[in-house]
């Protein structure tokens, strides 16, 4: 069973990771006039190649299978290039309030589809604090409005967030976080340039301003490379149901730089919201969570493969 400090060790990697993403709000407005999807290409290419570094060395790569390259692929379509896509028309429709409360419901798929695809029940803590996650969501972004075409958008958005972190469950045993984000992130790559081709043409030619090369940076260091590691050792270790609280973390760090930067005010819902969300992650993520009798699933694979690994030190967030 996972100990008090698997749980520790889990808990602040999910949170420190859902953090930067949760400041990016506050840099993306940097970049909308460079063109999307060239920017996004140059931030996973070179995010993917940071974790790469030999800083800590990396056991021989495994030799995947084609089910598992599969995988990998479905994983950097629909949880990098498919939500960028979705997360562009969607903004387009309706406002970033609306987005994000639909995004926002990422815990409560997390914590019913997780289990589900495991081969176990979905815990009702865990699901509880989940519901709780997504009520304080609802109160930092509670005034919004969208078109049906902007929910349709946004519903896409949430299907690609989730889907990050589902499809990459299995992986993870074999692939370990570090090695898992890289390929992932250069997976995206070609993906994310073809579209960048057809849909901005000589545009995604054009270089960055120092102010868009240093927003391209920060993404790229943080909110990318650092971030998608920690989520998925955070994964690793807690299980993506519990890890899945911690989505709720954005939109509060969005919300407290925001008001650090003075571009937006902390009013009494957004208070509120982020003492609810606090509440419900610290509820949902100390329920131990339920194994099988043969006790075989992903997460406990993964910290055993860890574990034995003469270089289980990448594994560490």
């Amino acid at each position: 069973m996972p100990t008090h400090s698997t749980t520790l060790r889990g808990s602040l990697a999910a949170a420190t990771a859902m953090t930067a993403v949760g400041s990016s709000a506050a840099v993306s407005p940097l970049l909308t006039a460079y063109p999307l999807f060239a920017g996004q290409s140059w931030r996973y290419l070179a995010a993917g190649l940071i974790l790469l570094l030999p800083g800590r060395r990396l056991p021989p790569p495994p030799r995947l299978t084609i089910r598992q390259r599969v995988r990998v692929l479905v994983l950097a379509a629909t949880g990098m290039a498919g939500f960028n896509v979705f997360l562009l028309n969607a903004v387009a429709h309706a406002d970033a309030a609306t987005v994000g409360a639909v995004v926002g419901a990422t815990p409560v798929v997390l914590a019913v589809a997780g289990p589900l695809l495991d081969g176990r029940r979905p815990s009702a803590r865990v699901a509880f604090g989940a519901l709780l996650t997504v009520l304080g969501v609802l109160l930092i972004q509670s005034h919004g409005s969208a078109t049906p075409t902007g929910l349709l958008h946004a519903a896409g958005a949430l299907a690609c967030e989730c889907c990050f972190s589902l499809i990459a469950v299995p992986l993870l045993p074999v692939l370990g976080p570090r090695r898992l984000s890289a390929l992932a992130c250069l997976t995206a790559v070609p993906l994310l340039a073809a579209t960048s081709a057809l849909l901005e043409g000589p545009r995604a030619l054009r270089l960055p301003t120092p102010t868009e090369a240093l927003a391209l940076s920060y993404l790229t260091l943080v909110v990318t490379a650092l971030a998608f590691f920690l989520w998925y050792a955070g994964v690793a270790r807690l299980g993506v149901d519990r890890a899945g609280l911690f989505a709720g973390l954005i939109p509060i760090a969005a919300a407290l730089l925001g008001a650090l930067l003075g571009t937006a005010p902390l009013t009494p819902p957004v208070l509120l919201g982020a003492a609810l969300v606090g509440a419900a992650v610290g509820y949902g993520v100390t329920t131990p969570p339920r194994r099988r009798p043969d006790d075989t699933s992903w997460a406990r694979r993964a910290l055993l493969s860890s574990r034995q690994s003469p270089n289980r030190a990448h594994n560490r967030g």
